[in-house]
């Protein structure tokens, strides 16, 4: 072959090439379904990464301490456990350090406050054994259940659904999330949380009725888990209202303090 005809072979399996990407790109690009506008995935900063958790659902465990419970007005003696959830987008990250300006929101009079220990998962299933539930934790983070308290009374009164007192804008803030392999399993700690420097909530996670691992496997009887849910594990006794200009100090043994302010 001379080597005017090997350049051009050479050059005709370079345009082949060439044209077989752009054919493959052509047909992905159709293939792909398109949205018509973008929808920003909610995330949370994780502590010694660049990294971030992708949120897929948010679980809230109820009445998960007998004070608690007691003073909403449930036995805990006889209640199972019960799950309510939150939209992804009541997640206001609070950065370490920080007091971070918190909405008061709309339609309360009655704002109530609620520190929980935050667990983020990286593995999910159903119907997941107790033994195993651990194995399923990324990590943990301080984190607060703000509470549209009239609201949510009130449709309770009625026997109506009460998402409008829990599920609404921010009304999650959390701090950044440790990984197990940087604070272990964090499970019997001491919770607290002061407003304006004064201690209202005070107890340890060794208080919860329902541990870690029973709400992770007590869930996974009802819904199927997935890597990015988070759970809120629930609040000890001493809830109350919060006004504008309050500051809110959230601590957790193991974890670093997280703060807002109510604006």
């Amino acid at each position: 072959m001379t080597k005017i005809s090997r350049r051009a072979a050479l050059g005709a399996a370079v345009t082949a090439a060439a044209t077989t990407r752009l054919t493959d790109t052509a047909s992905a690009q159709t293939a792909a379904p398109k949205t018509p506008f973008a929808v920003p995935q909610t995330t949370i900063p994780i502590v010694g990464s660049s990294e971030v958790f992708p949120v897929r659902r948010v679980y809230c465990i109820g009445r998960n301490y007998a004070a608690h419970a007691r003073e909403m007005g449930s036995d805990p003696t006889r209640e199972p456990p019960f799950f309510f959830q939150k939209p992804t987008d009541a997640i206001q990250n609070v950065k370490v350090g920080e007091v971070a300006d918190h909405p008061y929101p709309s339609l309360t009079k009655n704002y109530h406050y609620e520190v929980e220990l935050v667990v983020a998962l990286k593995a999910g299933g159903k119907d997941i054994p107790i033994e195993k539930a651990l194995d399923l934790v990324y990590g943990y983070a301080v984190g607060l259940d703000m509470t549209r308290r009239d609201l949510q009374r009130a449709m309770g009164d009625q026997k109506k659904p009460w998402e409008i007192g829990k599920s609404f804008d921010r009304s999650a803030p959390i701090g950044p999330l440790h990984k197990v392999e940087q604070v272990g399993h964090v499970g019997k700690g001491k919770i607290s949380l002061a407003v304006n420097g004064a201690v209202k909530q005070d107890a340890t996670l060794a208080h919860m009725i329902w541990s870690v691992a029973e709400q992770i496997s007590k869930l996974s009887e009802a819904n199927e888990l997935f890597p990015g849910d988070i759970i809120y594990s629930g609040t000890p006794e001493n809830v109350g209202p919060v006004v504008k200009g309050d500051v809110l100090l959230c601590k957790i043994e193991g974890l670093p303090d997280m703060s807002i302010r109510i604006t």
